[in-house]
């Protein structure tokens, strides 16, 4: 008879947090890399901002299409082998990446480095295995604040851009990655579940099995959720340089240093989304989250207008337009919420499905990151037909709208509804965790 592995200790868990985060970090710095070289890019082949846009957000189509079958392979298999696949994948195709001379090639070579993306459902899988369900909320908050790479990214790359060329940037974000990879391998252990089952005898849980919580409604109402907090999050971080740069007027490094200041909070305080997910529930999170987007993305749809009013005493002209300050404040708050929501769509998760987190995460987060490809898309052909660059805040604000109007109409038929097991089905779990008045 096999004995049962003991609990983590906080050392290990600590150990599996840090070391994911990192790793996560790096991987998302390379899956960002064409917001910056980009560029670039766009400028030496001749690109409009469709085919921009199209090249831009081609390795999240990658790392969002892989995350489904990633996050089950890493229930299967274990996060630390998984994980370390993936990122030494991601280097290899980064390093090629510089031998692409045409368009087609640029995009061949995107889909190649989009499997770094990959790696967050093999992460979030990973590290819900070394946390209680009270404290998995925060733990899974500071994994994702791994999204600041692409802030790495803006802050870093056209430094060396600069000096070294769009070459230089890929060679070095390679490099990186295959180091991080080795490190990750040889410090990170495999996780409780896996080393239960193998102490146990237990064979990993059938792909077909771990497919049915896709049955529920619920996953795909996250997954919308998450196609605009984390699918927005990445469209915006690749195509805000590129705004900056055509809207405003400013060079490559200070629209690089602006969007940065819109992916880091968007990116570090999901640690606090987390962490206020676990304390008073993700439900709330997310209307908070969704109506300060609403607002933001309202007053950023509005274009730059010139008015002329027939005065009194002669015509009066005015103009209306958002500038590069008030501008950078309202994306900062808009960064900051996302950041709440991606924590909280991804606390319901480990709550819900509990044995099914590499599935049922896998797929939302697939949702999230299609949203990370299509949007980018999207704005490109949305300046190219319209002409008017605040046309992606537009489509934006039609989005969250959406979300925030099914999520409260979706909780309203719940609360009308005094059917208790309709109640235990779509009531989050974690509200009976909290302290009565917290309800």
């Amino acid at each position: 008879m096999h004995a049962t592995p003991a609990l983590p200790s906080s050392g290990q868990q600590n150990r599996a947090l840090w070391s994911s985060t990192f790793a996560f970090t790096v991987c998302f710095a390379v899956w960002t890399i064409f917001s910056i070289i980009g560029i670039q890019i766009k400028q030496d082949l001749g690109l409009s901002d469709t085919q921009f846009g199209l090249l831009a957000a081609t390795p999240i189509l990658t790392g969002s299409l892989i995350r489904l079958f990633l996050g089950v392979w890493t229930e299967q298999y274990g996060g630390r082998i998984v994980f370390t696949l993936v990122m030494l994948a991601g280097a290899t195709a980064t390093w090629m990446l510089t031998y692409a001379h045409t368009y087609p090639q640029f995009l061949l070579a995107a889909l190649a480095v989009g499997v770094a993306g990959g790696s967050f459902a093999v992460g979030i899988a990973y590290v819900s295995k070394w946390f209680p369900q009270e404290k998995q909320g925060t733990a899974l908050g500071i994994f994702g604040a791994g999204n600041v790479g692409s802030a790495v990214t803006k802050l870093l790359a056209p430094m060396v851009m600069a000096a070294y060329g769009w070459h230089g940037v890929a060679r070095a974000w390679a490099v990186g990655l295959a180091v991080v990879a080795v490190l990750f391998f040889l410090f990170a252990k495999d996780d409780p579940g896996l080393a239960r089952r193998r102490a146990e005898g237990v064979r990993p849980v059938p792909f077909a099995e771990q497919m049915k919580p896709l049955r529920n409604l619920q996953v795909w109402r996250f997954s919308l959720y998450y196609f605009f907090v984390f699918g927005a999050f990445v469209a915006l971080a690749l195509w805000l340089p590129h705004y900056l740069t055509g809207a405003y007027g400013l060079d490559v490094k200070t629209a690089g240093l602006i969007a940065a200041c819109y992916s880091i909070p968007a990116s570090l305080f999901r640690i606090v989304g987390g962490w206020l997910s676990d304390r008073i529930g993700a439900r709330r999170v997310m209307y908070w989250t969704f109506s300060v987007a609403v607002a933001c993305t309202f007053l950023l749809s509005y274009p730059a207008t010139s008015y002329t009013i027939d005065g009194i005493e002669g015509p009066i002209q005015f103009r209306l337009a958002v500038g590069v300050v008030p501008f950078t404040v309202l994306v900062f708050v808009l960064g900051f919420f996302m950041s709440l929501g991606k924590a909280a769509v991804y606390k319901h998760i480990p709550v819900y499905y509990p044995n099914n987190v590499g599935a049922v995460g896998g797929v939302v987060g697939m949702i999230g990151g299609l949203g990370g490809f299509l949007l980018p898309i999207a704005f490109g052909a949305m300046n190219d037909a319209i002409g008017v660059w605040t046309s992606c805040f537009m489509l934006l604000f039609v989005l969250v709208a959406c979300a925030l109007l099914w999520m409260h109409f979706a909780i309203r038929r719940m609360e009308v509804s005094r059917h208790p097991q309709l109640a235990r089905e779509t009531d989050l779990p974690e509200i009976m965790a909290l302290p009565q008045a917290g309800r």
